[in-house]
């Protein structure tokens, strides 16, 4: 049975600029998120206001400038079915020529039916990054949620 959810994106921009998007928490929130707190070292919080509407949380496992980061995922929430800590996303950066990188996300320990829905949203968190790395403004996010319906603890 297959438990994680693998994309990949090539990105107009050197793996030291696409690893800053890991690593610094205002470039993060220009792609994905609303608010977080993010320390990129091992063992570092990683807790992020991914729509407004709910928080994914973890810690850093891995961060190897350039190359890989890793953290745990998960859902804040009493019945969440991926709960905190309990999946792992590694994304791993390879140099394509002089000016391209190649982003392999995977995303393991997730329950098949919360796949779908992981998939989706790393396509479409990718490709804001492969927008904002190369330089341009992917524009408001369309998966964010209703200002009535967001949570700010």
């Amino acid at each position: 049975m297959i438990d994680h959810v693998d994309v990949e994106r090539v990105i107009k921009a050197r793996p030291e600029t696409v690893f800053s998007f890991f690593t610094d928490a205002d470039r993060w929130l220009s792609w994905q998120g609303i608010t977080a707190e993010i320390d990129p070292r091992p063992g570092g919080v990683f807790r992020m206001n991914v729509r407004g509407d709910g928080w994914a949380s973890g810690r850093f496992l891995t961060v190897d400038p350039y190359r890989t980061i890793e953290f745990t995922w998960g859902w804040e929430g009493d019945h969440s079915p991926v709960p905190p800590g309990s999946s792992i996303v590694r994304v791993t950066l390879t140099a394509v020529g002089a000016d391209a990188t190649l982003l392999h996300l995977k995303h393991s320990g997730l329950p098949p039916p919360t796949q779908p829905s992981h998939r989706e949203g790393w396509h479409h968190y990718l490709d804001r990054l492969a927008i904002r790395a190369a330089g341009g403004n992917p524009g408001p996010d369309a998966n964010t949620a209703p200002e009535s319906d967001r949570t700010s603890r």
